[in-house]
Parts: structure tokens; sequence; C-alpha cells
């Protein structure tokens, strides 16, 4: 085979797993990426939630209690 051949199969093999491998890359990672782009909002509220006198506190709790939930989820 020629370099020119070569290069042109490396080329193409090339093109195809810049596709491909950002789709492996998201399937293997779909859950945990998931539930943490949901979860890590809502600890962000409840922490800046938590700074409101007598009640910030509970909030934060209950915000806190619902994002183990979503961590917690089978995706």
């Amino acid at each position: 085979m020629s370099g020119r051949c070569l290069a042109s199969i490396w080329s193409s093999v090339m093109k195809v797993l810049r596709r491909v491998f950002p789709l492996i890359v998201l399937l293997m990672l779909n859950g945990c990426v998931l539930t943490k782009i949901v979860s890590v909002p809502m600890r962000l509220g409840g922490a800046v939630i938590s700074i409101v006198p007598l009640v910030g506190n509970t909030v934060h709790d209950s915000i806190d209690e619902a994002a183990d939930l979503v961590d917690d989820l089978p995706l």
C-alpha cells in the first residue's frame, strides 16, 4: 500500500473515532452525570437558602435529602 492510501484510511478511521468515542463515554457515564446535573444545583440552592434565619436550615436539610434521593436513582 502506498503512503497516500494509508493516510486516507487513517483519516477515515479518525473521523469515525471522533464521532463514536464521545458517544461511548456518554453511555458509560450517563447515570452519574445526569443525576449530578440535577443534584448539584439543588445542593447549591440549599446552601444559599440556609443563610435565611429560622427556616434556612430546615429548608436546606429537606433539599439535601431530596438531592440524596436523586443521587440514588438507578440510571
